[in-house]
């Protein structure tokens, strides 16, 4: 389960921004955190509003730069531990409306909890570069932290877990230090490490052939457990079938006793972008994986996207601790309905042009009091109370629409 992530001079992004995955101390939706005997408790789902060119993308992509970057080279070598790996290759790009900025390294810090461990580290990249990197790790709950290793350059120390196993410091400097333990060794704690790196699902929605990559599972039990699922959304379907020798998905229908089939590319497009996600959110559920999707209401009806959300929230159903992060620009969902305060963040730039993200939950109202748990959030997002977007404030202020 991720905890925090942070990062600076990523793309639209100058200074340091952190998401922050710890549950504040608010009442509401207690019951859908997720938590373990010891440490902070959790939240399910984050979601980022924001209007078009704020950095709601970029943020996303600063998370799937970090973990492509650990994840790639593992997975190009066939060394990968998990058979599934959902992700894609994100360019680590600085800030480039600075000068000073183009010449500095782009920094990630994660903070993540793995079995009965938390971890974090950290990587700095320019053009590739490895400029430095560490690993450290701590039980959940625990006040002491060890070294796995730190890097700076071409120098690298390890910790004592490490120390012993006479394990080679030179690396190539373009490659995470961690990748490179996880592809030449077998030690536990950086397999649990990698582990939690390649089970991160990262989809961007806003690429339509991301919608024709399609999970089809052979299994009866996940079979039914897709369509049940799909049912529950009034996607009416009795099964599917994949035809090899077509590579082609054929959806099936049962109508006055008779099996009728179409194809997958003749469905709606709401059809197709929910048989193209669920099948990935299940797994992700199953198995207590993080999900990282942009744009992942696009060509939802919000009644799905509020079964979606729902299906993280409910821990009948998420008894592994899996998570959603998530773009969207739906304000039917931004409701205290479907989310807690803290699980509401914005992403907007300031007047430097340079992104920033902020949690509902840090907003002060003019008296300096948060605001209410019950308050309509898409009202007082749309009248430009949360500083989110000023673009549509303007326009319905100042716009002649007559």
């Amino acid at each position: 389960m991720i905890c925090q992530f942070s990062f600076k001079n990523f793309r639209s992004y100058k200074s340091e921004n952190i998401f922050d995955f710890r549950a504040a101390a608010i009442p509401e939706f207690s019951e859908s955190l997720l938590s373990s005997e010891k440490g902070d408790k959790l939240l399910p789902v984050g979601v980022v509003y924001g209007p078009n060119g704020g950095g709601k993308s970029n943020l996303l992509r600063a998370l799937t730069c970090l973990i492509s970057t650990v994840v790639k080279p593992i997975k190009d070598l066939e060394k990968n531990r998990e058979s599934v790996i959902i992700q894609h290759r994100d360019n680590c790009i600085p800030f480039l409306f600075d000068q000073e900025s183009r010449e500095q390294p782009t920094e990630f810090v994660i903070y993540f909890r793995q079995g009965k461990n938390e971890y974090c580290y950290n990587l700095a990249l320019k053009e590739d570069e490895i400029i430095s990197e560490s690993l450290y790790w701590r039980a959940i709950g625990g006040k002491r932290t060890g070294t796995v290793f730190e890097r700076e350059r071409a120098v690298i120390t390890l910790g004592s877990s490490l120390r012993k196993s006479g394990i080679n410091r030179t690396v190539n400097p373009k490659m995470p230090y961690l990748s490179f333990l996880a592809i030449n060794y077998d030690i536990p704690i950086i397999t649990e490490v990698q582990r939690w790196f390649e089970s991160c699902v990262i989809r961007s929605y806003g690429n339509a052939s991301v919608e024709k990559r399609i999970m089809v599972y052979k299994d009866g039990a996940v079979r039914n457990t897709i369509l049940t699922a799909l049912n529950d959304m009034g996607i009416d379907l009795s099964g599917y079938r994949f035809d090899e020798m077509e590579e082609r998905l054929y959806t099936q229908r049962k109508i006055g006793g008779e099996t009728y089939e179409i194809c997958f590319e003749e469905e709606s497009e709401g059809t197709k972008k929910l048989i193209a996600v669920l099948p990935v959110i299940l797994l992700a559920l199953q198995e207590g994986r993080l999900v990282v999707v942009d744009e992942l209401d696009a060509k939802l009806h919000p009644k799905l996207l509020r079964y979606v959300i729902s299906l993280f929230k409910n821990k009948n159903i998420n008894r592994k601790g899996a998570q959603l992060l998530f773009t969207s620009q739906d304000m039917s969902t931004l409701r205290n309905t479907v989310f807690r305060r803290d699980e509401i963040w914005f992403a907007a730039l300031n007047d430097c042009h340079e992104s920033e993200i902020y949690s509902l939950y840090e907003i002060r109202r003019e008296d300096n009091e948060r605001v209410n748990s019950t308050a309509a959030f898409d009202k007082q997002y749309l009248e430009g109370r949360y500083g989110a977007d000023p673009y549509l404030s303007n326009m319905l202020a100042g716009g002649d629409w007559g």
